[in-house]
Parts: structure tokens; sequence; C-alpha cells
């Protein structure tokens, strides 16, 4: 089907004519009648089927007629890549931000815009803060929805999709997702239309490796060169007729030693870009911010062709990795699978090594048959590619018939609702009440009458825990003692920072014993909450961590549990809140990276949420303890910096972070007032300073408008602009 034959705006068709689009692929050409037409719509396909446009189509054609729309996104990268995708549509007068920031703010500015971009999370957060621009939303598109199977995620996803259809029923919902086995519960569920296909614009072929040769789900047979091990024969294969490759695998340590050894089958094709690939790592390596032994790792990798993608690199690796596979010059990437879930990298081939995974709580399980597929998805990339090859590695012949029959051949898993735990209902139950959408238990029970939980299941088994739940919150002062439910000032002040009632109690019973000085106490205090998931207690731990929390015991305000249960979790606690401490004393990040075994995206997921949590502290302190308020405050800029308090003044200015405030400070520049005497010249001799950075901390002054810094010549201003 064309797009001119389906009464889109002319504006679209010609913006997407531009771009080569000009039919839609049959799925596509299901779901767009519904689609345009208004409908609530579950679009179940496989991986790179273009459900995406789908929802674009919907979203542009709403806008256009003067209507506003929300694509909500289970992850902050693709939040990015969305935005970035709709944002292609900006000279047809589409206004569109990325919005997945702190969730305890209210920008008055997204209501001037037309597609508004953002987690689950932060929906639901700005329906929290009863952002009023929410009720004139014409279309709101849930990507990924399957993911309301998570149990991280999914219950906030689930009640976010309940509350736009409670609280703005006129809007339509769109939900995209991977193909499921239960797509037609989902579709009945949100009363929407479903159309679900296997087609894929690329075919897939499918398969399991064993001793030398692919058995494929077509009965077909192929002989593979021997190498080593499998993994390097099939990578060999599959890139010696120009192809990329992905490998999934199930540890990031396994990730990073198979990347370092398949550069030497990258090097060996004819597309090896040596002296481009040395750039990029010569890039990679300078633009960290402190130099880790996992970024030279990363670096070093890249130089041979073949990278690895894992948690534990920081955004912007993860980011240059991405782009540098979509432009060619990677040839291979070794990931762990996160990378399979919802972004959009396919390559030509992807061979998966490990279908089982360590699980903290359950040893080594088995990988879903779901996932398995959705990296197997991976393979076959449009435009490119006339079919794609996906391989599962069996250790022998027995293994083979086992995985050929349970991933390949086998059907996906259910997906179910995970929102029947206490502690989704105990966030969910006081946002209801905080933001006046329920008042009493009957009001309480017909919102999750509406769920995804109770059109699964008779939820009457949940009519106690919320009764308890109610109860807890009331105890706990956040609602009143009377009817109808009401929120107290402290409910609504936890509700709208997000953070767990359970969470909340625990800061303000701690926060109450606070007394100045007592820093590794509030670090303490954060890494205690449900809110911060601690550090894994590694057996060679316990010893130091033990002596550690006996040093610093005077300064908690939390007493070490009597119960001897509790007594690891503690101890993780203890290993966690040393690792924030690590970092607000500026303890080199490599440093912290070794000592605590993981990676510098680790380090920054941790202070994310600490910074998150440090806030709600801040905001707790006003009401029960005024004395650690100003204290608290300043412990939440130290821990968004990593910096020690002298770096405090520094750091209020763009671009200076903890690296470039420290060398400024160890050269007698330790105020702002100092930086107006420093001059330029001497400025931008600092280590890690610079001619660009110098010329910003001056302009930030106002010292350059004055005269006082020398014009830039305009090859220096386009480099300048450019970087």
């Amino acid at each position: 089907m064309r797009l001119e034959e389906l009464g889109l705006d002319p504006r679209i068709v010609g913006k997407l004519a531009e771009e080569g689009i000009e039919e839609l692929y049959p799925p596509q050409e299901q779901a767009i009648g519904p689609a345009l037409e208004g409908k609530n719509l579950v679009l179940a396909v496989p991986t790179a089927s273009g459900k995406s446009l789908v929802g674009y189509l919907a979203i542009l054609q709403a806008v256009l007629r003067g209507g506003k729309a929300l694509y909500i996104v289970p992850l902050k990268a693709l939040a990015s890549e969305k935005s970035e995708d709709l944002d292609r549509f900006r000279d047809l007068g589409i206004k569109v931000l990325e919005s997945t920031g702190d969730f305890d703010e209210v920008d008055a500015k997204l209501s001037m815009y037309d597609v508004v971009v953002a987690t689950s999370e932060k929906a639901d957060s700005l329906l929290r803060h009863r952002a009023r621009w929410l009720e004139n939303l014409s279309v709101v598109v849930a990507d990924e929805v399957h993911l309301i199977n998570d149990p991280d995620r999914g219950p906030t996803m689930e009640v976010t999709l309940v509350k736009f259809r409670t609280f703005n029923p006129t809007a339509q919902i769109i939900a995209l997702s991977a193909t499921i086995k239960n797509a037609s519960e989902l579709a009945e569920w949100l009363d929407a239309t479903l159309i679900e296909s296997e087609w894929r614009p690329v075919p897939l072929k499918t398969g399991v490796y064993a001793e030398g040769e692919v058995f494929f789900t077509d009965n077909t047979r192929r002989k593979v060169a021997e190498e080593d091990d499998g993994v390097h024969a099939l990578a060999k294969d599959a890139m010696s007729s120009g192809g990329q490759c992905l490998v999934f695998v199930n540890t990031r340590k396994s990730s990073e030693s198979l990347a370092a050894s398949l550069g030497r089958v990258v090097k060996g094709t004819e597309e090896f870009r040596g002296d481009d690939l040395a750039k990029l790592a010569r890039r990679l390596v300078g633009d960290q911010d402190e130099p880790t032994t996992i970024g030279n790792k990363l670096g070093k990798c890249i130089k041979s062709g073949c990278a690895f993608h894992h948690a534990g690199l920081t955004n912007p690796q993860r980011k240059l990795v991405e782009s540098s596979f979509k432009k060619g010059l990677l040839r291979c990437i070794v990931a762990t699978p996160t990378l399979a879930a919802g972004i959009n990298l396919p390559a030509r081939t992807v061979l998966v090594r490990d279908v089982r995974r360590f699980d903290s709580n359950m040893g080594y399980t088995t990988i879903p048959v779901f996932e398995i597929k959705q990296m197997c998805g991976r393979a076959g990339r449009p435009k490119y590619d006339k079919s794609g090859e996906a391989i599962i590695v069996a250790k022998d012949e027995e293994e083979r018939s086992l995985l050929l029959e349970t991933y390949l051949l086998g059907e996906n898993e259910n997906i179910y609702s995970k929102l029947g735990t206490e502690p989704a209902i105990r966030s969910h139950v006081l946002a209801l009440i905080a933001t006046k959408a329920a008042s009493s238990l009957d009001d309480l029970t017909d919102f999750f009458d509406r769920t995804f939980l109770s059109h699964q299941t008779d939820i009457t088994y949940l009519n106690d825990t919320i009764e308890g739940v109610v109860g807890f919150l009331r105890e706990e002062k956040m609602i009143h003692e009377d009817e109808p439910l009401r929120a107290t000032t402290f409910g609504r002040l936890v509700s709208d920072t997000y953070i767990d009632p359970k969470s909340a109690t625990i800061i303000r019973d701690g926060i109450s014993r606070y007394r100045q000085g007592k820093t590794f106490g509030l670090l303490h205090l954060l890494t205690s909450v449900p809110d911060m998931p601690p550090l894994y207690l590694r057996q060679a731990d316990y010893e130091w961590v033990e002596e550690f929390a006996s040093n610093v015991s005077p300064q908690l305000l939390l007493e070490p549990p009597s119960d001897l249960s509790k007594y690891e979790d503690y101890l993780s606690e203890i290993k966690t809140a040393k690792l924030v401490d690590d970092w607000i004393s500026e303890v080199p990040e490599n440093d912290i990276s070794q000592a605590f075994g993981i990676g510098p995206g680790d380090i920054r997921n941790k202070m994310d949420v600490a910074e998150w949590l440090v806030h709600a502290t801040a905001r707790i302190s006003e009401l029960f303890s005024k004395e650690a308020a100003q204290d608290v405050r300043e412990l939440r800029t130290r821990i968004r910096y990593g910096i020690k308090p002298e770096l405090l003044e520094l750091v209020k200015l763009s671009g200076v972070g903890r690296i470039r405030a420290r060398a400024m400070y160890d050269r007698n520049i330790r105020t702002i007032e100092d930086l107006r005497n420093t001059s330029y010249d001497r400025l931008k001799q600092i280590p890690t300073i610079g001619e660009a950075v110098a010329r910003s901390i001056k302009n930030q002054l106002g010292q350059a408008e004055k005269g006082l810094v020398p014009e830039v010549d305009e090859g220096q201003k386009s480099l300048r602009e450019y970087r």
C-alpha cells in the first residue's frame, strides 16, 4: 500500500518520500487503518518490522490536526532514539522534547511541545504532579509494552496506562510489542484492535551450531570451517562475506574477553579499516572524564574492529559503540543481553553463545525463549541484507537438539502482570490518594480492577494487601486517620519525589538523628532504603566491610540489625555507602572500579540513584530536621560531581566537573572571584582546561564581552561548534 492512499497529511507523505519511504510493510498496512481512525491498537510484530512507524504516523496526523502526543518507552536509551526519529519531522512544525529527568519537577515547558518522549516512570511522575497538558493528549504510544512482564519496570508501565485510560479516556492508546504468546489478552485489556504478524522485511534463517555444522530450522545444513571454537568459526564465516555480527554472551567478563579475541578475526576481513578504527579508539580513550581500565580495554578492542557492550560502560561509551556499528566501522559487537532490549542495532548475523545466566537469588537459570528470540530478531539489516541469520551455539549434538526444540521451534512465553507485589502497590496506592484519584478503599479497589493484573487473575486476594497498605500509610502519617482518604503534607511530598513510602519512613526516622559531621551516616541512610539496589557482597568483601562498618558505626543514623538473617544485607548497604563515599572523596574512578569490581557505567548508575534519593532526603529534612537540610543539599551536589566540599563553588560553572575543578583548586584558583582575577592565558594552560573551556568559563563570568578574552577566528569557531 502506498502512503498517498492513506489520506495522510500531504506534508507527512512528502517528508517520508524524501527518506525513500513510499510503501508500507504488510503488518503496517493492517495496522494503519485503526491507528489513523483513532482506535486503540496493539501491534505485535517481530523486531525491525516497522511498528514504530505506525505510532509515528498516528502521532504526526494527530499533531498536524492540533493534537498532542506522548511516546512512552521503558529505557532512557530508547527515549533518545525515539526523540531523534520524531525530530526528523521538525520542518513540518512538529516540536519534540525528550523528558527523562528529575521525577520531582514540574516542567512548564512541556506544555509547549507537540510530542513528549518519556520513560514510564517520568510519565507516571507527570501524572502525579497533575500536569494539566496531559488532559489534552490525543495519542499515547506505549513502546515495548511486553515489558509489563518485567518485575522492575512493568508495574509502573501498567499503572500509567490505567491512569491514562481513566483520566483521559478519549486519548488513543497504541501499544507496540514484540511477538508474544498472549497478545490477544493484552488487546482485550486495552479494548484494542490486535494486529499480529510473523512477517519480517528481511527473512530470518535460524539454526543451531554443533561440531562444525549449522542445523537450520528449515532442515538445511551448512558446514563451517573449523576454528579454535564455534563462535570464532561462525563469526569468521559471517564477516567473510562483508556482513556484520552481533554475539550475545551472559557475563560482562565474557563480553570483554571474547571481543578481544574476535578482534583477530575482524582484522582478517577486507572491510577492516585500521586507520579509522585507531582514530575512533583514540577519541574514546581521550574523551574519558578520567582514564579507566575498562575504557582503555574498550579502546584496544575498538582498534581491532570488535567492541564489547554492557551496562558497565558509560552512556557516551555505549553510544559511540552503537553509532560506529551502525555506520559499519565496527564489524562485530559482543554484548550482554541488555543490548537486545529495544535498541535498534541490527546485524546480518546474530550468534547466541549462552542460554544460561547467573541470578544472585537462584544461581544459574535458563534464559526465557522470548529473550533469546529478541536476540535472534536483531539479525538482518533492512535495506542492506537479503536475509539474516541467527545461530545458537551448542556444546554437542545432544544440546543441539534441545536448543533447537526449546528456543527456535518453541513458542514464546506468555507475559504476566507483575503489579501484585506489596512494594508496587504501596507506592501506587499513595500516589492515587495524593493526586485525589482515590478517596476510599472502594476507589482503590475500582482502580486495581482496571489493571492487567485484574484482567488476568481474580484479584480479590489483593483487598487485604490494599487495606494493609492503607493502614501502613496511616500509621506513618502519610495519609490522615479519618475518611475520606487524604494525603498529608508528608504523603504528598513522598508521592511527588517518587520514592517508595517505606524508603521515606526510613529516611525520616534516620534524619531525625542527624548531627553535623555524620556525612557517612547520611550515605548509609541512602543505601539502606528499598529504592537503592545494594552492591553484591563478594566472599572477599566480608572481612574489610565488617572492619570498615565497625570504624564508621559512631556516624551511623540507623542501628545495625539485631536479626542475624539481615546482617549480610547490612554489610551490602555499608559497602554501597563506601562506594558513594569514595566517589565524593574524589577517589579516582579507576581505583573505585578496581576496588568494587564494577564498571564506570555502574558507578554513574549508582550515583544517579543516590542523587535522586538525597534530593528526596533534602525535601524530607525540610519537614523533620532543619538542621540536616543544608548539609543534605550540599551532599546532593557532591554526589552529582564526585567532589569534596571545597570544590562546591567551582562546579557551579557549566563544563567544570570534578577533574577540572580540582586542577584549578590545586593551583590556588578556589573561588569564582579567583577565576575573575585569573587571566584567560593562565587559565587555558591548566591541564584539562584548554582554550575552549577557558573561553566558556570567561563567557559565564561576563568577561569575554568586556574584551578580556581574545576573539576566536572562524576556523576555530567552526571547530568548537563541531565539537
